[in-house]
């Protein structure tokens, strides 16, 4: 048994093992935390299965923006959870739900295993066709380039989650901020954290849209490491996030999608079909697109985590 066999075996293990927990544990808080920890090692998998875009994506949606939903969800339920914890499924409702489990698993596990071989796979036409698109990363041009509609849909479903998180806040709340004014001790771990963390993490982040055109990368990796940074200084009281009544603020974001629907608009009159590009210009309306969504997905992604609006701006 080779190294790296036996790291890829552990690894199944100790995912199938955490997997399992995370199932299992009657605590909330505990099975968030197993959830994001799940999610953690498929970034480690989809690293030894040579996916860096896909890695990069699970760790910054699946296991970070994900798991601080869950976490903030976890928080709010506290109260409540104590008081049914007692309540216990009967034991017809707990076989139910183990049959069917093994159901699904076991339909998933057929077929995998009856794949045909080899299986069917439209990358060779999509590598031969990639020096069209201008950009290296083929991930980049299969987003933007082969399926656009699908990437247009992606942000306008995550712009939509955000107006349902809006419209949760009581009337009075309306057109406020997202959350509390976040205080912190001045000379505490926190704000020491986000004032070294927050350059360093804005730094990354743009490192990590720009070179999404070429290498692994790409914009919604990027907004998520400028959020989650944007987060960190409002959670240690070093900023504040913006009322979301700001007519600057619902411009930018409704800019992408708009953005992204007029070049695609665009495409059906000069290249003759909806979101195709003309010849040669290809990379510099990727990028525009890229450019144009990346403030809409920063500030959609943490006034997600931030929440409904809950306090009006100070008269």
């Amino acid at each position: 048994m080779t190294l790296a066999l036996a790291v890829d075996i552990g690894l199944t293990l100790l995912i199938l093992a955490m997997a399992g927990w995370t199932i299992a544990v009657r605590d909330t808080f505990a099975s968030v935390i197993g959830f994001v920890t799940y999610g953690l090692l498929l970034t480690l998998v989809w690293v030894r299965l040579a996916a860096p875009d896909v890695a990069l994506t699970e760790a910054a949606m699946g296991g970070g923006l994900t798991g601080a939903l869950l976490i903030g969800a976890a928080a709010r339920l506290r109260s409540t959870e104590a008081a049914t914890r007692t309540e216990r499924p009967g034991i017809l409702t707990r076989t139910l739900a183990g049959i069917l489990s093994a159901a699904v698993t076991a339909a998933l596990a057929i077929c995998v295993l009856n794949l045909p071989e080899p299986a069917p796979t439209l990358a060779p036409a999509a590598a031969a066709n990639l020096a069209a698109t201008g950009v290296g990363n083929p991930v980049t041009a299969v987003l933007l380039a082969y399926r656009a509609m699908d990437t247009l849909l992606e942000a306008i479903v995550v712009l939509l989650a955000l107006l349902g998180v809006w419209s949760l806040a009581h009337d009075r709340a309306w057109g406020g901020y997202p959350q509390l004014r976040s205080t912190a001790d001045p000379d505490g771990i926190l704000v020491y954290f986000a004032r070294v963390m927050a350059p360093i993490g804005i730094i990354v982040g743009i490192y990590v849209f720009w070179v999404g055109a070429d290498l692994p990368g790409g914009k919604f990796q990027g907004a998520t490491i400028l959020a989650a940074m944007w987060l960190l200084a409002v959670g240690a009281g070093l900023a504040d996030l913006p009322p979301v009544s700001r007519t600057w603020l619902r411009i930018l974001l409704a800019v992408g999608p708009l953005v992204f629907i007029a070049i695609g608009l665009v495409g059906s009159v000069i290249a003759g079909a909806v979101f195709a590009y003309p010849d040669g210009y290809a990379k510099p309306l990727i990028l525009a697109i890229e450019i144009a969504l990346m403030p809409t997905l920063v500030l959609t992604l943490a006034l997600l985590v931030a929440g409904a609006p809950q306090r009006m701006p100070p008269q």
